[in-house]
């Protein structure tokens, strides 16, 4: 019989060993501020010592940024920022976007945040023996582009989580990688599932973002006219792919749901409040990081049985 996502993660853990001939992966959806959902969910798998039974971790955006937790060890206190106002305020502020800045500072968040406020192990990540695979968009082509082999040393791993979670115009301009200019992976690949499964899993956690009964509203008009046409001059490839991501949902999600018990998805629970992708409220996001936490103890509540 074929085991389920959750049986091979409660055999890992009671076994403190990944040797049972299977490849699990862990996918995390990214969506800006939303991201405060699968941050809670990534504390949960931290503090439920499972942040070892995994074989890699792909993620898009905040998706990226929550793994990179998990992988350092340092999910419980890294998550403080979601809950700092003075963090929050600094790192999104649309109002610095008519002084000609950027509405989110990534490069505040990566640079000054995680290497200094509330410092990320970055040799723990890189000397990490579950693998490690943010996604960004390669503004010239539109793919969903792994990033895993340009990652060498902190400093690359620092530009890599940056060019993750690059959003076009919101967060600047592209950042610049090996040579090659990235945005934000959402553009291409939101659950970053297909890249994932280029390396032949056995078994998918995926941590969403958005409830199962969530409805995906409309890209706002301004940054569909603000937003697409920087993109259609500066990057006619990663235009083209953002264009057609909103058509692309609905089939991502029946591509999941096809995976049958292969991949076990985690959504915030009905109920759970809507939270913008530039939501900066303290209450609110420490509300929402709470509720991805619990979801992840209700999922494993008997993973020490």
């Amino acid at each position: 019989m074929t085991r389920s996502v959750a049986e091979v993660i409660r055999g890992r853990r009671a076994a403190g060993t990944r040797a049972d001939g299977h490849r699990l992966v862990l996918v995390i959806e990214g969506g800006g501020s939303r991201g405060v959902y699968s941050s809670g969910m990534v504390q949960g798998l931290e503090e439920l010592g499972l942040a070892s039974v995994f074989d890699a971790v792909y993620g898009t955006s905040a998706g990226a940024v929550n793994g990179a937790w998990l992988l350092c060890g340092r999910a419980i206190p890294g998550m403080r920022s979601w809950t700092d106002s003075a963090i929050m305020n600094r790192v999104i502020d649309p109002r610095r976007l008519f002084r000609g800045g950027a509405a989110f500072d990534v490069h505040y968040l990566v640079h000054r945040v995680y290497d200094g406020l509330e410092p990320m192990d970055f040799p723990a990540i890189l000397n990490n023996s579950t693998t490690f695979h943010p996604i960004a968009t390669d503004a010239r082509t539109g793919n969903a582009i792994d990033l895993r082999p340009h990652i060498v040393d902190k400093p690359s791993l620092l530009l890599a989580l940056r060019a993750s979670a690059n959003l076009p115009i919101l967060a600047g301009g592209p950042v610049v990688l090996d040579g090659v200019p990235y945005f934000d992976g959402g553009i291409a690949e939101p659950v970053p599932i297909r890249s994932a499964l280029r390396s032949n899993p056995t078994h998918v956690l995926v941590l969403r973002t958005r409830r199962a009964d969530e409805l995906r509203p409309p890209t706002p008009r301004a940054h569909r006219v603000i937003g697409g046409n920087y993109l259609r001059l500066r990057a006619p490839g990663a235009y083209r792919t953002w264009i057609a991501r909103e058509a692309q949902r609905g089939p991502e999600d029946r591509f999941l749901a096809e995976l049958g018990t292969a991949a076990l998805q985690l959504h915030p629970p009905a109920g759970a409040p809507d939270v913008g992708n530039t939501t900066r409220d303290t209450t609110l996001l420490g509300a929402a990081l709470e509720i991805g936490r619990r979801a992840v103890h209700t999922a494993f509540a008997r993973v020490d049985a």
